[in-house]
């Protein structure tokens, strides 16, 4: 499996230059059963990265370019009336598939942003009063640009908090963009990459990956950090009983990765550092001071230590 891995690194890799470690965690998070949500200025290749990754997974693949007018039956489906059966028929929508790209999320409203709560943490869509099961395996990586620039909507905290991580992908160092235009110019940066892995290989990775071991006391660590996000004076609002569970998956995925099937203090902390500041809630003092999610974590991770 670590073959297997390393192989899909190397396919995306093939197409995107110079994001290797936004790689590791977007496949960290395709092990832990989780959702990414990757946030930057246009151009820098978020979507890209979801297209190469999609190219090198044998899995139904979607993109939803989420716009002002998008509504919520544009993504999860609807029901229409068959004249020829006098019935109502459901017709699922793109958010039926294994990979599900909702590219700008931030462009659309709340309400249609709304439609994705459901079927991230539930794997499945109500369609009146109709259950559909979205195939497994199963992901949603959202993309959205900056809050500050024009046409965009705030995420509510719900919705942040259904997604493992939020990474930020990021302006390609002076070594990277000569190797990116080299590429470019010789035709070979958007080459056709062939899937490495089935839905079958990640689904039994993400079985092994449930099996790796976590100790009492790294348990314990992890509470604590959790703990401390809800009795910091920065932050108005901390993290969930969902962000511990995901950040406990996220430190076995790491561990799997790292090939070990048992966790050490590191891959808690590297975890916490991935899963938490894009789900606490900073105090309008903290933002005036330009503190930060990832700067308040990193503060919480340099008090609390291991028992």
């Amino acid at each position: 499996m670590r073959e297997k891995i390393q192989l899909l690194k190397d396919n995306v890799e093939m197409r995107i230059v110079g994001k290797g470690q936004v790689i590791d965690k977007i496949i960290i998070c395709l092990l832990s059963d989780g959702h990414v949500l990757l946030e930057d200025v246009p151009g820098v290749g978020k979507t890209s990265i979801v297209k190469a990754l999609s190219d090198s997974l044998s899995l139904a693949f979607s993109r939803v370019q989420c716009t002002p007018d998008t509504t919520p039956s544009d993504i999860t489906g609807f029901s229409i009336f068959d004249q020829s059966t006098q019935t109502f028929k459901t017709l699922p929508g793109p958010v039926i598939n294994n990979i599900v790209l909702a590219d700008e999320l931030n462009r659309t409203s709340p309400k249609t942003q709304s439609a994705l709560l459901e079927v991230m943490e539930e794997h499945k869509v109500t369609i009146d009063g109709t259950d559909i099961p979205v195939p497994e395996p199963f992901m949603v990586i959202a993309t959205q640009n900056p809050r500050e620039m024009a046409g965009t909507y705030p995420i509510p905290e719900s919705q942040l908090d259904r997604f493992m991580m939020k990474l930020s992908v990021g302006y390609p160092d002076t070594k990277s963009s000569e190797d990116m235009a080299k590429r470019y110019l010789a035709g070979e940066l958007h080459s056709k990459t062939s899937p490495v892995l089935s839905g079958e290989d990640i689904i039994n990775m993400r079985k092994e990956v449930t099996s790796v071991s976590i100790h009492n006391n790294l348990m314990a660590y992890a509470v604590k950090i959790v703990d401390e996000t809800r009795n910091r004076s920065e932050i108005s609002c901390g993290a969930s009983p969902r962000a511990l569970l995901s950040m406990l998956r996220c430190a076995q995925a790491i561990a799997y990765l790292a090939e070990r099937d048992y966790c050490i203090p590191e891959d808690i902390a590297d975890a916490a550092t991935f899963c938490l500041p894009h789900r606490i809630m900073l105090t309008t003092e903290a933002k005036l001071s330009h503190a930060t999610g990832e700067y308040i974590i990193g503060q919480i991770l340099a008090r609390v230590k291991v028992q």
